[in-house]
């Protein structure tokens, strides 16, 4: 069985390091300001001229509330009217990006994120939607994976139905804990009725998938009150949960600051909670899909897992890796075949650059020929917990273990350890070693000792 786990507390403390997610490699980190508006233009020509489908991600970055935990990019404001100039910024981005386009190429794939999206008004959602379908080829049939994320709090049935009206079929809900407690902790009161009503909406109105969100390691939380979450979630039944390792670093997120440190659970408590998380989940019947995430058998990343076509982009764990990802909005991020390229973080030079109708590019990266190579055997590990050497051989024209010679030690000790199989033909990741795939890519990364630890997260 894929979803097939053991849980191993000696293994997970000795491979229980700082590293990176993995929705790209070389990953953000390396982005550089060499990259720029031409570079996106020439990505932009190469991907009309092959005509590859597409996948939008589309950034609003507002929200009424802070949610202390959150290290997001986002804008907080009670001013409804600060979304109005921010969509007139973002609509000529969409023209002027979707002018270097073919208007046939299809958009398999869209969402929204924030931020909260549900921000803006009803008229205001149904303006941008009806500006992308006027620059970009939308499916009308329902066939594409259309997702928004949601705060409960932020939505009701009339939102609801508005949504599936303008063609999304997908939510992701944050939800993070249900107890009072942690909720005050971390501002961000949510009541399990709020969220439920949510749910039944979206399920009557027939979206096709629904995923929420939760956090472990938050203020206040202990194992106990964790499962009582994760128990109530369970009943919610979603198709796929996201179960997030909250990582405090408050030196980086200032929201982060507000939170007491000596209210949060300790790594052993942390460990319990992820423990018994996964014992509940694999339970219900979810499968372990990796990297946080779970979802039930008939879901198509499951599906697809099963199948060995799972993929992973910026947007996590997906079936759509195969389009260009253009990224529209502050601080979001492109990938368009080679090339990697983000809009400025800031939302005033955001704005600013495309009242000057120029692009907000402000950073990115052009794969080389062993970035490619390097991120296709990382995507391998991370989505299929497996990796035939021929396939890898036969796209890059190399012989496996004599290109990545220098590596075989640190591979040999994690066999020796039980996280992985090596054998002539494959690596496979071992039951013990699913929740640790992070720290087995970490081995592939070529860049990883250039930078300080402290920017990534622990692998659990």
């Amino acid at each position: 069985m894929l979803d097939a786990i053991r849980w191993d507390t000696d293994l997970i403390r000795r491979y229980d390091l700082a590293g990176p997610r993995y929705t790209s490699y070389p990953t953000a980190v390396q982005f550089n300001s060499q990259v720029g508006t031409f570079d996106l233009f020439h990505a932009l020509r190469d991907s009309r001229k092959a005509q590859r489908p597409l996948s939008l991600y589309v950034h609003v970055p507002f929200c009424a509330n802070i949610c202390y935990y959150c290290a997001c990019n986002k804008v907080i404001t009670k001013d409804r009217g600060r979304a109005q100039p921010y969509l007139q910024r973002l609509e000529q981005e969409i023209q002027l990006i979707a002018c270097h386009l073919d208007p046939t190429q299809k958009v398999e794939q869209l969402h929204f994120g924030g931020g909260t999206p549900t921000f803006l008004s009803h008229d205001e959602l149904r303006q941008l939607m009806a500006h992308l379908r006027k620059h970009f080829n939308l499916l009308d049939d329902d066939s594409g994976d259309y997702g928004i994320e949601i705060d409960p709090r932020e939505a009701d049935w009339s939102t609801m139905g508005l949504l599936r009206e303008l063609g999304f079929n997908r939510v992701s809900i944050g939800l993070q804990d249900l107890d009072p407690a942690v909720q005050r902790a971390v501002n961000r009161l949510q009541s399990l009725e709020e969220t439920r009503a949510v749910i039944d909406a979206a399920r009557t109105l027939q979206f096709r998938s629904i995923n929420i969100d939760l956090i472990y390691g938050l203020p206040r939380q202990t194992p106990e009150n964790f499962a009582r979450t994760v128990e109530e979630v369970i009943r919610l039944q979603p198709d796929r949960l996201s179960v997030f390792n909250y990582a405090h670093l408050p030196e980086r997120f200032m929201p982060q600051r507000r939170i007491n440190s000596d209210e949060l659970p300790t790594p052993a408590q942390k460990l319990e909670m992820l423990q018994r998380t996964i014992e509940q989940l694999i339970g219900a019947g979810y499968r372990y899909i990796g990297m946080d995430h779970f979802a039930l058998p008939d879901d198509e990343l499951a599906i697809a897992q099963e199948e060995s076509t799972l993929q992973r982009n910026f947007q996590g764990y997906t079936t759509h890796g195969h389009c260009d990802l253009i990224g529209l909005g502050v601080s979001a991020i492109s990938q368009i075949g080679d090339l990697y390229c983000q809009n400025s973080s800031d939302l005033n030079q955001y704005q600013n650059a495309l009242a000057s109708m120029q692009l907000a590019t402000s950073r990115g990266l052009l794969c080389n020929a062993d970035d490619r190579l390097r991120r296709a055997v990382i995507q391998q590990l991370i989505c299929n917990f497996s990796l035939e050497y021929a396939d890898i051989e036969q796209a890059f024209n190399i012989d496996f273990q004599g290109h990545f010679g220098e590596l075989w030690p640190q591979l040999q000790d994690m066999a020796k350890d039980g996280l992985i199989e090596l054998d002539r033909d494959r690596i496979t990741i071992l039951p013990a070693g699913r929740l640790l795939v992070r720290s087995v890519c970490m081995v592939f990364d070529a860049y990883l000792e250039q930078h300080s630890r402290q920017r990534f997260s622990r692998v659990i």
